[in-house]
């Protein structure tokens, strides 16, 4: 995960000290820092950084302020660790649920710990981002051909049949081999429009130009495809197969 970090902080060599430190990272990137709570408040709505460390005491409005009116209307709400060369400050964080506050000089092992608290904070939002958006989902198959996973539409499908130790998918114009079995294929359409017209093929009902009775109950049917390719029905299924149609 990248995180966008932005310094807001008006003494330089703190801002340095805590931009070499941030530098050092290999997850974050530097957004431009304001020295200001209300230059803060400009470049954070230009460049909405994952993660403020703003100084508690900065001149005209305090960090405290700015973040307060950072988080009163925006939708996307910046993470905050204060800074701050007096402790006493350090209970200002709280007023707007900053997940941690450094003390100048800064130590490394709070920094560290700082750091550790911003990424599982982060990772957090992204769960319940995630969680709250509605899942998008498709009609499409994934069908894995041993070389790549082709995306299949189920009314592309015209049949379905064994063929050494695999299954042949056929469509329109072409046909897509899957060490899936016929069952599984089956399960994964799960679709009235699919149907087992013998143990060895699975047909497209929508598919099918055709009925012709054959021989002890038998018969077969032929697709529409390009071949007008026949595909043989059990006695079984036969009588099945007819009640499918509207008659």
């Amino acid at each position: 995960m990248i995180i966008r970090a932005m310094i807001a902080e008006d003494e330089a060599m703190a801002r340095k000290e805590l931009m070499y430190l941030l530098q050092h990272e290999d997850d974050i990137i530097m957004s431009p820092h304001a020295e200001t709570g209300e230059e803060l408040i400009e470049q954070y709505q230009l460049h909405q950084p994952d993660v403020i460390f703003l100084d508690v005491e900065m001149p005209g409005m305090s960090g405290v302020e700015a973040a307060k009116y950072i988080t009163k209307d925006e939708v996307k709400q910046p993470l905050f660790i204060f800074t701050t060369a007096y402790d006493e400050y350090a209970m200002d964080a709280f007023d707007i649920e900053a997940i941690d506050y450094l003390l100048k000089p800064y130590e490394e092992s709070h920094f560290k710990r700082a750091l550790k608290r911003l990424r599982k904070a982060l990772h957090s939002k992204e769960l319940d981002k995630s969680a709250s958006e509605p899942q998008v989902m498709t009609d499409k198959l994934l069908i894995d051909d041993g070389e790549r996973m082709v995306v299949l539409s189920p009314e592309s499908i015209y049949y379905a049949v064994p063929h050494k130790k695999q299954i042949e998918i056929h469509t329109l114009d072409k046909v897509i081999k899957s060490k899936l079995t016929l069952r599984e294929l089956e399960t994964k359409l799960n679709d009235e429009s699919f149907f087992r017209t013998h143990r060895s093929y699975l047909v497209n009902l929508n598919h099918i130009l055709e009925i012709t009775p054959w021989f002890n109950g038998t018969s077969n049917v032929t697709l529409k495809d390009r071949k007008q390719t026949k595909i043989p029905v059990s006695r079984s299924a036969s009588k099945i197969l007819i009640k499918k149609f509207k008659i």
